[in-house]
């Protein structure tokens, strides 16, 4: 990733068709997601704990970073990486159904994230600072605005971003933050609440009587 220039991140990124991409199926998702929260969490940023099997080590920083741009910890809820995020990234790259455009989307684009990076601000992405990242990702999250030769990080960042609220919100943190309330037992059904009825313009006996023979 050091040695990388911009010329050869964009041929990496040409290479592969960026449009779907990094996309998995649900069910691949939802398998993911249910191993990697089962799991203790990989190595953090310093790599203290379990290693990645797909990402190296620099990719591995520069992911858990971006995916917090993404997602950041709030009031709500935690950050993307408080959630798995860059874990359930690497189970899915690594996989062994992962297809090499993928895995080869996923590399260049982050190889193109660090050259531009380093061509504005002489660091890598994950060394900048708030605001260098935000001038960054300001210039790449709207594909349809971005200037032409920004396109390759535009695609590559929709995607990715794609892929990040796809592992938050299958993890146990991204269905508390969408308080989800579903695969809860009932004891005792009350009926629809009453504001809902409202709003439907309808009622118990109104339904009743429409079902009457």
């Amino acid at each position: 990733m050091s040695a990388i220039n911009r010329r050869d991140a964009i041929k990496a990124l040409g290479a592969a068709p960026l449009v779907g991409a990094l996309d998995w199926t649900s069910d691949s998702v939802d398998r993911a997601a249910r191993l990697v929260g089962s799991r203790p969490t990989a190595g953090d940023a310093e790599g203290t704990s379990e290693e990645p099997k797909f990402f190296t080590a620099h990719e591995w920083r520069t992911v858990r970073v971006l995916v917090d741009d993404v997602i950041p910890r709030d009031a709500r809820s935690g950050s993307a990486t408080d959630a798995k995020v860059p874990e359930f990234m690497d189970f899915m790259l690594a996989d062994a159904d992962a297809s090499p455009t993928s895995r080869l989307a996923m590399r260049g684009g982050l190889a193109w994230l660090d050259t531009e990076c380093r061509r504005r601000f002489a660091h890598p992405y994950a060394d900048a600072t708030v605001a260098q990242r935000r001038a960054i990702l300001d210039d790449i999250a709207w594909p349809a605005k971005a200037r032409p030769e920004m396109r390759h990080g535009a695609a590559f960042f929709s995607r990715f971003r794609d892929l990040t609220a796809s592992g938050f919100f299958s993890s146990a943190m991204g269905y508390g933050d969408l308080q989800y309330q579903g695969n809860t037992f009932v004891p005792v059904w009350t009926g629809c609440p009453q504001a809902a009825l409202d709003k439907l313009g309808v009622s118990y006996d109104l339904m009743s009587r429409r079902e009457a023979p």
